[in-house]
């Protein structure tokens, strides 16, 4: 109630949230808190001038969906706040601190397939773009800003603004090749993109050559190298760039890349069948990947080859 009597006025407001944030250790009083987005978003965008407001704010809401999602309670934000959040992502679009905490919050709530509408009807992926050019050191943000594309790119029509997304996403994976979780983050999105047919002709050979070396450089992370076959599968459909690239990469040959991700992965089901969908790309190139398909140490290669060349 005092929220809703003194809006306007910036102090009650920080009291409030700060009231509020004494709760959030408290797991009964989720229920509680629930109630209280709408109010939190409503004073960042009244007050959207000040910073603190707006980083004491995104803080709470990030405390608020944390302990939804352990308590698995879904947190359905309407357009409405996500409007809100976008507005202080453009009023304070200098300060890395609170953008962090906003793409955090993106990304957590992206998953969502109603969020995820709204995040398209706001038009954020300009903004997430924005952001990774101008922050693109920063490990936290690319993580999640590159879930929040991945999350978009799926069900996102509107094909030449996906398009942008292509170099900024490749620059993320070639600055934080090092930082598996981020790579992670950017392979989705990769494969996100190039199932979209995002990908111009000029783009499939450098983006295959870095997913290799996502390949090369995280070969233990089964989550990276399923995403990485999957994307690295869309471009050999796409392209035989992509496949000779794969074949003759300087760095070393993909065909032994996916032998070593096999045979890591080989008892992850997931992980094995983004194998075989890549190998079943590969196939329709030539002899040299049939007989690479029939060296792997698979059950029955013979009947990958043959069930593959059926289908072409």
């Amino acid at each position: 109630e005092i929220m809703q009597a003194f809006w306007d006025v910036e102090e009650v407001q920080a009291k409030a949230i700060q009231h509020l944030t004494s709760f959030v250790k408290d797991e009964s009083a989720l229920p509680y808190l629930l109630t209280f987005t709408e109010l939190i978003t409503f004073a960042m965008k009244t007050h959207v001038d000040s910073l603190k407001l707006q980083v004491d704010g995104c803080s709470l809401l990030l405390e608020i969906l944390s302990q939804a999602l352990e308590q698995d309670v879904v947190m359905a934000l309407d357009e409405k706040v996500i409007s809100s959040l976008l507005d202080t992502v453009r009023k304070h679009s200098e300060n890395e601190e609170l953008l962090s905490l906003i793409c955090t919050l993106l990304m957590m709530i992206s998953a969502s397939e109603v969020v995820a509408e709204n995040l398209r009807k706001v038009g954020v992926i300009p903004d997430l773009l924005s952001i990774l050019r101008n922050f693109l050191p920063n490990e936290k943000i690319c993580l999640s800003c590159c879930g929040v594309l991945w999350s978009l790119a799926v069900s996102e029509n509107n094909v030449a603004l996906l398009k942008s997304a292509v170099p900024v996403t490749s620059a993320v994976l070639q600055e934080h090749l090092q930082n598996g979780t981020v790579t992670e983050s950017a392979c989705s999105a990769l494969w996100a993109l190039s199932l979209q047919g995002c990908l111009t002709e000029h783009e499939y050979e450098p983006t295959t050559a870095l997913l290799l070396d996502a390949l090369r450089v995280n070969p233990e992370r089964p989550v990276l190298v399923k995403n990485a076959c999957l994307a690295l599968a869309s471009l050999l459909r796409l392209s035989e760039v992509s496949a000779l690239r794969l074949v003759t990469d300087s760095k070393g040959s993909g065909i032994n890349l996916i032998k070593d991700a096999y045979r890591l992965h080989f008892d992850d089901p997931e992980v094995v069948g983004s194998i075989c969908m890549l190998i079943n790309e590969m196939v329709q190139y030539g002899e040299m990947v049939v007989l690479f398909v029939e060296s792997l140490p698979l059950p029955h290669p013979q009947k990958i080859v043959k069930k593959t060349i059926g289908t072409c």
